[in-house]
């Protein structure tokens, strides 16, 4: 097997060896330009890359091709296409243009705009991204690619996330060159986005409606044991799910996506795979391809992979972390402190760059990972808190201090590690310990955005982030390129952004009480919710941000907005309408099942014989019709809750009415039948149990 393993990466990518063999040499350099240099792709080079694209996807195997795109559903979208073209004699060749590659046109008024297209203006575009590779899956051609609108607004993720890209360059490729890095052309972020995930049966989630139709489950009782043993974490992988693993690794490995690591997470049929960092708007596509092929080949192995961000109550739920840096077309990663970091001062630059966005951006990256599913995780013991700060270190941490201080900054010695067992190896520890608690930690050459919710694309948050960290370049060069003594300039500079925006670092445990007040004391965002952080999108200060840059017009961050909260507002309604299917036609009816059997008991025994089983039974029975009142009430508040929320036409207003009623009102419900469940035998549940579900895999 692992002789076959570079033969195998990359088998169904149209990828730089691909192209090399299968282009002319001057079409292969005017495209590798294109890629390299965001430079203008004629429409000669595309007609040859076109027929070089098709001759290869057809040799394997592929019949169709499809403009694939991520609309702002949070799904990837695709229309498929055969080569077939008919040719006299009622027979047909095989074929593909140029233009057939850079341009499709799908349904634009069938997706969310928030406004921007009305129902009968339905044309919309999609443009090949020639960065991110076309790849073969289930016999056709995957082509990467942007989704506008007939007037040209961004309808998708990949749009902004290529104008973030290229603004951070091009502040970026400035700063660097005033610093003396000529030969600097271009800066590209990369992204290693590690992720989390659940594995269940397929027979048991199909019996789980709420999983079904909102991916968590709404009701449910906590197993025996959950994660307390912390035995999990690590643990020897059972063999279905090694299984399941060695071909989800094949896969993505075909698709030339670098999966890296895989292992058991902390909760119980909670798992996680991490790749290799890759260009961002390449990791964004791998990430939403790995998502896609992880349910794909669960399904082949008995398992539904779930993807929510808190599929059970009561244990961890899953998140992602979007691992971001920034490297020069020359190969410098501006985020390498190397060996003498208090004297590195680009690396400085760069690092008080990062430190003045997320504190001045705060509130917008916090709002690049808000959704209905991660508000159950942000501020638990399992995920950062909603507070955004930022995690340097004990050594950047010291860097820093001495650089506000104007004091000399001493490196300590690495240390040399000493277990007490003579037969172990000795290695240096690292020079700061890591910070899980931490939403924005730094993690050597890297920041590490811990925040994310598992099934986010994480296009939205480096689009914040590379933007955020774009403006301050920007202004760090306004500030610098008139400097008669730059060496001298910079230094105050790097001081004064210290200084100014120290409030955002924070190293120590994000859990506690504690923080929550100092956070307040020194004047950080506390969004807990979704519906809490959404309008700071439209917020003056970000709108200016974003049409600075030329990430988003006016019009494209309103639609965004609506579709944010549009989104909110439809998941939690769905969320509640499953929640009253369960609750009338499973668990009452379960419930009062369950009350009949209980009551033929008691009758039976009465007339055997009185005494401590009989009073047992009857104060049972006496429990659980109680919590059937009491559902049947909570249920009829619920829906009638539901019904004054559907007339709310304002989605601000109504995501509010959810959060504070909705989600109280369902809560409220769980809390009864969850007390309910543990009362009845497993075999008059209507669905399976905690321990069914997350035990037996």
């Amino acid at each position: 097997m692992e002789k076959k393993i570079p033969e195998l990466y990359g088998s169904l990518v149209f990828n730089d060896k691909v192209m090399r063999e299968k282009l002319p040499k001057d079409i292969y350099k005017a495209l590798r330009k294109t890629i390299n240099n965001n430079t203008h792709l004629e429409l000669d080079v595309a007609n040859a890359v076109a027929v070089a694209m098709k001759e290869w996807a057809v040799d394997n195997g592929a019949t169709h091709f499809t403009h694939w795109f991520q609309p702002m559903t949070g799904c990837t979208a695709e229309k498929h296409d055969s080569f077939i073209t008919p040719v006299d004699g009622g027979e047909v060749i095989m074929d593909f243009s140029g233009k057939e590659l850079i341009k499709g046109e799908p349904d634009a008024s069938s997706f969310p705009s928030g406004g921007l297209r009305a129902t009968f203006e339905a044309r919309g575009y999609t443009a090949w991204d020639p960065t991110s590779p076309a790849f073969i899956k289930d016999g056709t051609l995957y082509i990467p690619t942007a989704f506008c609108s007939y007037t040209g607004e961004a309808l998708d993720k990949k749009t902004p996330l290529l104008r973030s890209m290229d603004a951070l360059s091009k502040e970026a490729t400035k700063v660097l060159n005033l610093l003396g890095q000529s030969d600097v052309t271009s800066v590209k972020t990369t992204v290693g986005p590690e992720q989390e995930y659940f594995l269940i049966d397929k027979k048991d989630y199909a019996k789980r409606k709420d999983l079904i139709f909102t991916g968590r489950t709404l009701l449910g009782a906590a197993a025996p044991k959950g994660q307390e043993m912390e035995d999990h974490y690590f643990g020897v992988l059972r063999p279905r799910v090694a299984a399941y693993m060695h071909d989800l690794d094949e896969e993505l490995w075909k698709l030339g996506i670098p999966a890296k690591t895989k292992h058991n997470e902390v909760a119980p049929s909670q798992h996680e795979l991490a790749p290799v960092f890759d260009t961002t708007n390449v990791a964004v596509d791998h990430n939403q391809l790995t998502m896609e092929v992880m349910k794909k080949v669960a399904e082949k192995h008995g398992f539904v992979c779930l993807l929510h961000e808190k599929p059970f109550e009561g244990i961890n739920g899953s998140g992602k972390h979007n691992n971001w840096s920034m490297t020069t077309n020359t190969g410098m990663n501006l985020l390498d402190p190397g060996k003498t970091p208090a004297e590195n001062i680009q690396f400085l630059v760069f690092l008080a760059a990062v430190i003045k966005a997320v504190d001045e951006y705060a509130d917008l990256m916090r709002l690049s990972v808000a959704s209905a599913g991660n508000d159950h995780r942000l501020g638990a013991n399992e995920a950062p808190p909603a507070i955004i700060s930022m995690f340097l270190g004990d050594e950047l941490s010291q860097v820093v201090e001495s650089i506000e201080n104007d004091t000399l900054f001493k490196k300590s010695e690495r240390e040399a590690m000493d277990i007490g067992a003579t037969v172990l190896p000795h290695f240096f520890k690292d020079t700061t310990d890591r910070n899980r608690t931490s939403p924005f930690a730094f993690t050597g050459n890297k920041f590490e955005f811990r925040s994310l919710g598992s099934s986010l694309s994480v296009a939205g948050p480096n689009v914040i982030l590379n933007t955020a960290v774009a403006e301050s370049l920007s202004q760090f060069y306004d500030e610098l390129k008139d400097s008669k003594d730059l060496d001298s300039d910079v230094k105050a500079l790097v001081k004064k952004t210290i200084v100014e925006h120290k409030r955002i670092i924070f190293n120590g445990d994000g859990y506690t009480d504690e923080w929550v007040a100092e956070a307040e004391k020194r004047g950080l965002y506390n969004y807990k919710t979704t519906p809490d952080v959404l309008p700071v999108f439209i917020e003056p200060k970000n709108v200016a941000l974003f049409t600075k840059h030329g990430i988003f017009t006016e019009s494209e961050i309103d639609s965004r907005y609506e579709i944010l909260l549009e989104n909110y507002v439809k998941t939690l309604h769905i969320e509640a309408k499953t929640l009253i299917d369960m609750l009338y036609h499973e668990f009452l009816p379960g419930t009062l099942k369950y009350s009949d059997t209980l009551a033929q008991s008691i009758i039976l025994k009465k007339q055997a014989v009185e005494g401590i089983c009989v009073k047992a039974l009857e104060d049972s029975l006496k429990t659980i019709s109680a919590n059937y009142s009491k559902l049947y009430e909570l249920g009829e508040k619920l829906k009638a809750d539901v019904l004054t929320a559907e007339g709310i036409e304002d989605y601000l207003k109504a995501a509010i009415y959810y959060k504070d009623t909705i989600i109280a009102d369902m809560s409220s419900i769980r809390e009864v039948a969850d007390a309910t469940e543990v009362l009845m035998p497993s075999d008059a549940l209507p669905y399976p149990s905690y321990a069914d579900m997350l035990f037996y895999v």
